[in-house]
């Protein structure tokens, strides 16, 4: 089935998270499938580069500062749009491995702010133009963590279980409305910064994450994968896309070459 092209109503994109990984080549991506793209993110040099980059290949794209957990920032946003095609729920993120008897609370609280208060505060904040259009897609970008629990993982998973709820309930809340609803969960994607945020900055944790593993999801393939499912035609809704890398088998099942 052959990609949709966005129509003169729907051809803006917003995609958050777009300063590195999956937001960053979500962001290219889209744009080479003709979006004007908006990139939101805290990190401003981050996305204004990307932008450049973006408008130097003969795309378009537009950079915006953006706290996702600031609400009153979120709905300032917004008003810039009367229409819009896509948004991509992508800001998120993990902090720390520690156990439920051991885990910092502000840790679990910064997650679920990240992950599904912001979420909510873009799609509420956005829905209006994303009804308008015609043709709208929310993307929420969460996590095989929001399907599957895993020990060491309890505030990140109950995190992404709750930008899968959202998504889900939004589905059944919406329909009759122009709009889809789109989830994709990607299981072990390597990218600049995950782990490295999660573990704060320590590199040797870090790279634990991915040790052996011959080749795990990069984020061109995350990418590649909510470009496609936005890309089919209006009336077809991937609900829910599961992507993991051949060697991940679950989120406790991996398979590791020895040297």
């Amino acid at each position: 089935m052959a990609a949709a092209a966005p129509s003169a109503a729907s051809r803006i994109a917003v995609v958050t998270g777009a300063s590195g990984g999956i937001g960053a080549a979500t962001a290219r991506q889209l744009a080479a499938a003709g979006y004007r793209v908006v990139l939101t993110a805290r990190r401003k040099d981050r996305i204004e580069a990307l932008a450049e980059e973006i408008n130097a290949a003969g795309h378009s794209a537009t950079a915006y500062a953006l706290d996702v957990t600031d609400r009153a920032a979120v709905d300032e946003f917004a008003t810039a749009f009367t229409t819009i095609g896509v948004l991509v729920n992508n800001a998120g993120g993990a902090l720390g491995a520690d156990p439920v008897a051991t885990g910092d609370p502000a840790d679990w609280r910064q997650m679920y702010e990240t992950n599904v208060i912001g979420t909510l505060n873009l799609t509420q904040a956005l829905l209006p133009a994303l009804v308008a259009s015609g043709d709208g897609t929310v993307v929420v970008v969460s996590s095989t963590a929001g399907h599957a629990t895993y020990e060491g993982g309890a505030g990140y998973v109950a995190a992404k279980h709750g930008a899968h709820v959202l998504a889900e309930t939004l589905r059944l809340e919406i329909v009759g409305q122009p709009v889809r609803v789109i989830e994709i969960a990607p299981g072990m994607v390597r990218t600049e910064g995950f782990a490295l945020t999660r573990f704060g900055g320590d590199t040797e944790r870090a790279a634990k994450v991915y040790e052996g593993v011959a080749e795990p999801l990069t984020a061109d393939d995350v990418a590649d994968t909510i470009t496609w499912a936005v890309t089919r035609p209006p009336h077809v809704n991937v609900d829910l896309l599961i992507v993991r890398p051949r060697a991940q088998a679950s989120n406790t099942k991996v398979h590791r070459e020895s040297r």
